[in-house]
């Protein structure tokens, strides 16, 4: 079983970030970057084939800045045999297209069976790499996976979709984006940390002619006004329907 899986690195959600200085991307001074979260389910979902397999492999792959590395390294302390870094310091500012673009020219010609993306970044939540991937090297995909099976050569798969949840069958190779609930992802032991240490991790450097996306000004969105309390008891109540009504307009 040869599995490929996409990883990206992003700001911690708990992070207070800031618009750099030149008013198009985040300062990243002071800002904690983790593995995208999303991810985690899909590299533990490629190792979990891998296992049931017997065989096989696990590489990650990250379009990112050299500062990437560490996540990668992340990947695998949990287990992934191999990773590569395509290394592009503007990476962190790409948008889907131009990053579905790097993935795709570096996965194509690689042998795999199943190809493993997060459901979306939560830095920027486009959810579409893995479908744009998928899309350019001409295999099917899966998206919003929620529950996984692989027999005879092909993969079935609940998806989340509004109301509901969707059964889709697709042959191999195939590729898949993961969503919450997949899986519970695992740890990495002291054993994988030390491991992982001695386990090939490429860099390539990749050349970005133009982006397919231009941004143009980043902005934080305006603070919140404070609360007020409108008054006490059944006295409150007229003040406060007339504020939900043509203040807040919820009404």
């Amino acid at each position: 079983m040869e599995a490929i899986v996409c990883v990206k690195r992003v700001p911690s959600t708990t992070t207070r970030v800031q618009v750099g200085g030149d008013g198009k991307s985040l300062d990243p001074s002071g800002v904690e970057s983790i593995l995208n979260p999303y991810d985690e389910f899909a590299v533990e979902q490629a190792l979990r084939q891998k296992e049931a397999a017997g065989a096989g492999s696990v590489t990650a792959i990250c379009f990112g800045d050299g500062a990437s590395q560490k996540e990668l390294r992340t990947v695998l302390a949990m287990g992934a045999d191999a990773a590569l870094l395509l290394s592009n310091e503007a990476a962190p500012n790409a948008d889907g297209a131009t990053t579905a673009r790097v993935l795709a020219d570096a996965i194509r010609g690689r042998s795999f069976d199943l190809l493993f993306f997060g459901k979306q970044a939560v830095d920027r939540d486009q959810h579409g790499v893995g479908p744009m991937v998928a899309t350019l090297l001409g295999v099917p995909c899966i998206s919003e996976v929620v529950t996984f099976a692989l027999s005879d050569g092909k993969i079935v798969c609940e998806r989340e979709v509004e109301g509901g949840r969707e059964t889709v069958e697709a042959p191999l190779p195939c590729a898949v984006t993961c969503h919450k609930g997949l899986n519970e992802p695992r740890y990495a032991s002291l054993k994988g940390i030390m491991a992982a240490k001695k386990k090939p991790l490429e860099v390539q450097e990749v050349a970005v002619e133009s982006m397919a996306v231009e941004v143009l000004e980043m902005v934080l969105p305006p603070a919140r006004p404070a609360g007020r309390i409108v008054g006490e008891g059944a006295a409150a109540v007229p003040e406060l329907v007339d504020a939900l009504k043509n203040e807040a307009k919820v009404l």
